[in-house]
């Protein structure tokens, strides 16, 4: 029998989760669908039938992505792929992810954005790896800093209320002046940051906010994972998240992150590749920092994704391949911030893949050419790319979703 790929009903909502669930180890349970419903409309999220059985799945939130110059890109947030085992290799995935993408061009979706767990999947479809992040473990010994002088004033905060209230206006701003940063609703807080996962080792969540003359400007998510032996300490300090909307503010929330006492170690995932932890300790190798392939980027609509960017002096024309999403498929000129489909000769060909790898500044043409993803069609083609889709900071995503 045929797989056949459609949009959820209200009751088909945890079997079209089921199959990532599956690999979990776990079954979606009533808690774990109600939690999501406020972030993950029926109506966004599909799966894959045999007969009358879902055997596939995927889901995509909606928020708003911060690009380079600012804008708030509106952006298919993609969670949940999976098909089962006894289903593979005959289409499903490929039917979810083609029937995704086309539907957030139907909603007016110029971005999709996901972590991939197994990265050549989903270059199929057109994303590319466009931003790093970094995995830290430091031992405790080794967080010395520099400047180690306390800034602000920390204080924990004990309520979910509270932390509705307070947490959500400092991420705001942190979030708008970040690329590849999206937007929370109160429900994304409530079902993805503050609350409690099964699949999350370590104790309860301590949040902890930081004022500095007298305003709110910094915060923390943290659980610490006890440990004794012979009454020396083994705990491990896990920050999920820690932001200020200032260096002198994130300064303040690591100190008091490094400081605490008790701890053997200091572990913290999809850290920034640029983070001052590497000036501001006396020996930054003691991070043992990873770094690890971060968001991925997909370009649904290029004319609205590329108009919705910032972009440097000069002009270049790109010759895009898009089979899975062929009303990209075109000539594109770039040029004193305007974008626009032409007959021009190309300077640059490149697939849509490499276009979300180079969309958000992560990586350039010049790394993708090396790599034998994008082509040079006309000398100082790629240098014109690169000067106009160059970014100041590396795009950072804090949060897998």
């Amino acid at each position: 029998m045929a797989i056949e790929v459609r949009v959820c009903a209200p009751e088909d909502l945890r079997g079209a989760m089921a199959p990532i669930w599956h690999y979990f180890g776990a079954v979606p349970g009533d808690e774990d669908i109600d939690r999501f419903l406020p972030i993950l409309l029926p109506e966004r999220t599909h799966a894959a039938f045999d007969g009358d059985r879902i055997v596939g799945g995927t889901g995509a939130y909606l928020f708003d992505t911060t690009v380079p110059g600012g804008g708030q890109v509106p952006t298919a947030g993609v969670m949940g792929v999976g098909v089962l085992p006894t289903h593979r290799r005959r289409g499903a995935l490929t039917q979810l992810m083609h029937r995704q993408l086309a539907d957030a061009h139907e909603r007016g979706e110029p971005l999709a954005t996901l972590y991939a767990t197994e990265a050549m999947i989903y270059t199929r479809f057109g994303y590319g790896p466009a931003a790093l992040a970094g995995d830290i473990e430091l031992p405790k010994e080794h967080t010395r800093l520099r400047e180690d002088e306390p800034i602000g004033q920390a204080r924990i905060v004990e309520t979910e209320e509270e932390a509705l209230e307070l947490l959500p206006g400092i991420y705001d701003r942190v979030q708008v002046e970040t690329v590849g940063m999206f937007t929370r609703s109160p429900g994304w807080w409530k079902a993805r940051r503050l609350a409690r996962s099964s699949m999350r080792k370590g104790g309860e969540q301590v949040r902890v906010a930081i004022e500095i003359d007298g305003a709110l400007e910094a915060y923390a998510l943290y659980r610490l994972d006890f440990g004794l032996r012979h009454m020396v300490t083994e705990s491990k300090l896990d920050v999920t998240e820690a932001l200020g909307t200032s260096p002198r503010a994130l300064a303040a929330i690591w100190r008091y992150l490094l400081a605490i006492d008790w701890v053997a170690r200091i572990d913290a995932s999809w850290l920034p590749v640029d983070h001052p932890l590497f000036f501001w300790l006396r020996e930054p190798r003691r991070l043992q920092f990873t770094a690890v392939e971060g968001l991925w980027v997909r370009v649904v609509d290029v004319g609205a994704a590329l108009a919705a960017r910032s972009f440097g002096e000069g002009s270049v024309v790109l010759d895009l391949s898009d089979d899975v999403c062929p009303w990209n498929q075109a000539c594109w000129q770039v040029e004193n911030g305007a974008v626009d489909r032409t007959d021009a000769e190309a300077d640059v060909a490149l697939d849509a893949s490499a276009l979300g790898s180079v969309y958000l500044g992560g990586f350039t043409f010049d790394q993708l050419v090396r790599a034998g993803r994008v082509e040079e069609l006309k000398p100082g083609g790629v240098e014109r790319a690169d000067a106009l889709f160059r970014t100041a900071r590396q795009p950072w995503c804090p949060e897998i979703f």
